[in-house]
């Protein structure tokens, strides 16, 4: 039956979930408990839960994920929640030295199922230090899934996935889709590496993650009444990610454009770029384009922060060049 959601729910609903079928899975993080998340996407877990399964932690980023890699090796699954994405950097120890390596080192001896909830994104007035879109750096680690989902049943069915998984999930949630509602139509799972069609169309394949999502779409929207159809491709998984469905798309459409909000240089963007180039030469007709954020810190000041943050017409744009 199709409910709904905000995207806060959709991610909220999914942790309550497991949570009330396994006693082993947990929540913790700065504020997650009475203040119900930074966010509130944790609001009324405390209540439900308890303080021992909704717990507060110090304001220890570093401690924070190493107490999430201790719990997932001793047989616990725990969610940890960073304040921000921003924030991963006091953690990168533990997160890329310990949770990305301990399975292997152990000859696959252990299961290291955590989950680790990172705000991300500009477009909120945040300011340099708690707007970074980082997800390429975590991308880079072998031994860490990524998932970053656009959508209320993408959070939804991503979250269930990432609790489930025996490896480190690294769960990036873009902060200005919180309130975002949409239908969930399923309560199943949504398989890590799996993409999805948010669009189909038969001219340009637009490769987009996170929030730009619905920045394609709305370039979509504006394309078609010019006669142009774009086909709107999300990843849903940077890692394990979807190949297939980006060849199946280039079949129709011989052009590709990405957009992501990371910094254009060095972003993940760069990495799909690579993919289609290494493996999908042959079906394009045009060179790739590909869209990013300028390559400065992120402004305060609302109107510079939008100057700075890619959007649907630069898709048109890039679109109109073909």
């Amino acid at each position: 039956m199709s409910k709904t959601m905000t995207y806060a729910e959709a991610i909220r609903g999914a942790m309550s979930t497991r949570m009330r079928e396994n006693d082993k899975v947990f929540l913790f993080g700065e504020d997650v408990g009475a203040f119900g998340g930074c966010f509130g996407v944790s609001a009324g877990m405390l209540a439900e839960f308890g303080e021992k399964r909704v717990r507060d932690t110090p304001i220890s980023e570093g401690v924070i994920v190493g107490a999430a890699v201790g719990a997932a090796a001793t047989g616990l699954r725990p969610i940890a929640e960073l304040m921000f994405i921003d924030f991963v950097t006091v953690g990168m120890d533990q997160l890329v030295n310990q949770a990305a390596k301990m399975r292997y080192m152990f000859g696959g001896k252990i299961a290291l199922p955590m989950v680790l909830r990172l705000p991300t994104g500009a477009g909120v007035n945040a300011a340099a230090q708690h707007s970074q879109s980082l997800e390429a750096w975590l991308t880079h680690v072998p031994g860490l899934k990524t998932v970053f989902p656009s959508t209320a049943q993408d959070a939804y069915g991503l979250m269930l996935s990432a609790i489930d998984d025996d490896n480190p999930v690294i769960f990036v949630e873009h902060k200005g889709l919180y309130a975002a509602k949409g239908e969930v139509a399923s309560l199943d799972p949504i398989p890590l590496g799996k993409g999805d069609i948010k669009r189909a169309g038969k001219d340009v394949t637009v490769i987009a993650t996170g929030r730009m999502v619905h920045e394609a779409l709305k370039a979509a929207d504006t394309l078609s009444k010019e006669g142009t159809e774009l086909e709107v491709v999300d990843p849903r998984s940077l890692y394990p990610f979807d190949k297939e469905i980006i060849r199946k798309s280039l079949e129709k459409t011989h052009k590709a454009v990405i957009i992501t909000e990371e910094n254009k240089r060095g972003g993940y963007g760069g990495e799909i770029s690579a993919i289609i180039a290494e493996n999908y030469f042959d079906l394009l007709d045009a060179p790739i384009a590909r869209i990013g954020a300028l390559d400065t810190p992120v402004p305060f000041t609302a109107v510079l922060e939008q100057y700075y943050l890619p959007n649907a017409a630069d898709v048109i744009a890039a679109v109109k060049k073909f």
